[in-house]
């Protein structure tokens, strides 16, 4: 089984934060460049909400790969994907509000009210927000530890509203391919945490019954 020393595990996490910020500045050099397209907010919307999907995806995986491979260090690099899912979210939603409605709130919100994906994607968008601000050691303590995991277990609903959000915005094209192997992924990663779940359950069940004389 692997098992990296801490000098090996933190130079691993070094490596996956630069990659995970290569999006990023490969969107700033588009920028600088003139390479994003016809339509550069499209491009800036759709890149930075792909990369937010991903992003969930990898947090969603980190417990079922640490289950399958026994590797349990993989776990320490979840509050790592979370982040930048929000990161990526962020910019996602900055864009929307910038460049579609020049930071009038009130009209962005007639907006998200109107436009149902609009809806379901920023219900999402602020159902990350508490996640992201309490995925500190110290919040952790402040919250208990059973609290802090049942506010976390929201990711089991933005994932699904976030690919209902990609859906609904692909519709107009019809064009399901990418939301279609997100969901595929998605529904996968959560029905392996239900049955294991149920399997848990059950041998828990098995251990407290009486043995009969």
């Amino acid at each position: 089984m692997f098992n990296p020393t801490i000098r090996q595990f933190k130079l691993l996490k070094a490596v996956l934060f630069l990659a995970a910020l290569l999006p990023f500045a490969r969107l700033v050099l588009f920028t600088f460049t003139d390479q994003l397209g016809a339509n550069p907010v499209e491009f800036i919307t759709r890149n930075t909400g792909d990369w937010t999907l991903y992003f969930l995806c990898m947090t969603l995986a980190v417990t079922p790969l640490r289950r399958l491979t026994r590797w349990n260090w993989l776990i320490k690099l979840r509050r790592m994907t979370g982040l930048f899912a929000f990161f990526y979210a962020v910019l996602h939603f900055t864009t929307f509000l910038w460049f579609d409605h020049f930071f009038d709130v009130q009209e962005m919100f007639k907006d998200v009210i109107k436009r149902p994906f609009i809806t379901v994607g920023f219900i999402a968008f602020l159902l990350l927000i508490p996640l992201a601000a309490t995925s500190t050691n110290g919040m952790v303590k402040r919250l208990g530890g059973k609290r802090w995991q049942w506010l976390h277990r929201a990711i089991y609903l933005i994932a699904p509203l976030g690919i209902l959000h990609f859906w609904w915005m692909k519709a107009g094209k019809h064009d399901f391919a990418q939301p279609i192997l997100f969901g595929m992924i998605v529904a996968m990663l959560l029905l392996m945490r239900v049955y294991w779940s149920l399997a848990q359950t059950r041998n828990q069940k098995h251990q407290v019954r009486p043995t009969p004389i």
